[in-house]
């Protein structure tokens, strides 16, 4: 399956966004971005010291992100962003009216239990909890899919494409 669309992989630390992000740009034949390597170097000092990110420290992130996106446009691509608020993702949709969203979702357990096994990520699990809080899912009037995070990474990239495939499918007109 290829796509022209521009896909961003949300959800809070720890649910893969850094390894399903490629893996799922393999599968769509599209470039994949690490939204991590947006960020200043304020932002990851900031979260390395175990500080959440406020919205100002996010927008500017948010808007280098919107700026690779809208360069994919109509080329498609995939890049991974927290995108936990519904606002984070209105501002991708006005720097790229037409990306989608994966939202990556999980139990706090699973996904606390992947974050300890990481190594030589900045962010500590300590953060685990703001980024719960401060989530917002993703809405039924928001152009993307919430895919499960239980299971292997290529079980969830499979999801994440039967989901999107599911997108693209006109649905049938009903008698």
């Amino acid at each position: 399956m290829r796509t022209s669309h521009v896909i961003v992989v949300m959800g809070v630390a720890g649910t893969g966004k850094t390894t399903i992000g490629p893996l799922l740009a393999a599968r769509l034949g599209v470039p994949y971005a690490e939204g991590d390597d947006f960020h200043p170097q304020a932002n990851i000092d900031k979260m390395s010291a175990g500080v959440p990110l406020d919205d100002g420290d996010r927008w500017p992130w948010l808007d280098a992100i919107g700026a690779w996106a809208q360069g994919r446009t109509g080329l498609g691509g995939v890049v991974s962003s927290s995108a936990l608020k519904r606002s984070y993702r209105d501002r991708l949709r006005a720097a790229a009216p037409g990306v989608l969203f994966v939202h990556l979702s999980g139990d706090r357990e699973l996904i606390g239990s992947r974050m300890q096994q990481r190594q030589g990520h900045f962010m500590p699990t300590a953060l685990l909890d703001s980024q719960f809080a401060t989530l917002q899912p993703l809405q039924a009037d928001e152009a993307g899919v919430v895919v499960d995070v239980s299971g292997t990474p290529e079980e969830i990239t499979a999801r994440a494409v039967t989901a999107l495939q599911a997108l693209d499918t006109p649905s049938s007109p009903t008698a």
